[in-house]
């Protein structure tokens, strides 16, 4: 398996950088994987650091040089890295449990599998066109199904950073998987976290990134992010 692969985070206007990315990979399998840990709530980065730190681990320990089934795996591993954020909160006595957006991405024999919970996304890009497409688990998301909200509207609803499903809090995550998606040449899998998206429309990523060169398409991408979210940005990664 071949492919290009590049990573940035950056603080934008906040005090701290509470997103977390990281990437394994072994001759047949590539995993990535990204965090926001939500910041209205204690210690969001380490929630974000401890989903990153046990997902990309159990790739290394499973992946053999594949793991074995990979919907079980991205089930399992984000069941377990959610109990994990539990498990800290409980031996540090917190008095709110930290949580965290998550989105993983597991690519082996030329499909790849996904599994989010929050509000960061994942696009698969063709021939600068979004093919595929992580559903926000949000209010504002919510309210655009049910048609109570337009696109325009969504962009600046006050609640659009309200989510219902994360790893860590109180409640078990809704994690939402994807099916197996074959992958072509020149596909670009994009996993990023509210701070990029939130900014830009979902074609001119799609037309930002969609040439391939990663390494120079990449950082234009998160300038513009960045320039368009102001004195408000939020981290982006």
């Amino acid at each position: 398996m071949r492919f290009t692969i590049f990573q940035e985070s950056r603080i934008g206007k906040r005090r701290t950088n509470q997103d977390r990315v990281a990437y394994s990979y072994t001759r047949d399998a590539l995993l990535m994987v990204l965090a926001d840990g939500m910041g209205g709530h204690l210690y969001g980065e380490v929630a974000a650091q401890i989903s990153v730190q046990f997902i990309a681990q159990s790739f290394q320990q499973e992946a053999r040089p594949k793991v074995t089934d990979p919907v079980l795996f991205l089930s399992r591993v984000l069941s377990n890295a959610h109990h994990a954020i539990l498990d800290y909160a409980f031996d540090k006595h917190l008095s709110d449990i930290p949580r965290t957006t998550i989105v993983a991405c597991l690519v082996q024999d030329g499909v790849a599998h996904w599994a989010h919970a929050g509000d960061s996304r994942l696009y698969l890009l063709r021939k600068q066109r979004i093919q595929a497409q992580t559903r926000d688990h949000s209010r504002v998301q919510l309210m655009l199904d049910q048609g109570l909200l337009d696109a325009q509207a969504a962009a600046t609803h006050p609640g659009r950073n309200r989510i219902f499903s994360c790893l860590g809090g109180n409640h078990p995550p809704q994690i939402e998987f994807s099916r197996g998606t074959p992958l072509v040449n020149g596909d670009v899998i994009a996993i990023c976290s509210d701070g990029v998206w939130g900014p830009l429309e979902g074609h001119r990523i799609a037309q930002v990134l969609s040439d391939g060169k990663v390494m120079e398409s990449v950082p234009r991408l998160m300038d513009e992010a960045e320039e368009k979210g102001g004195a408000q940005c939020d981290n982006l990664t």
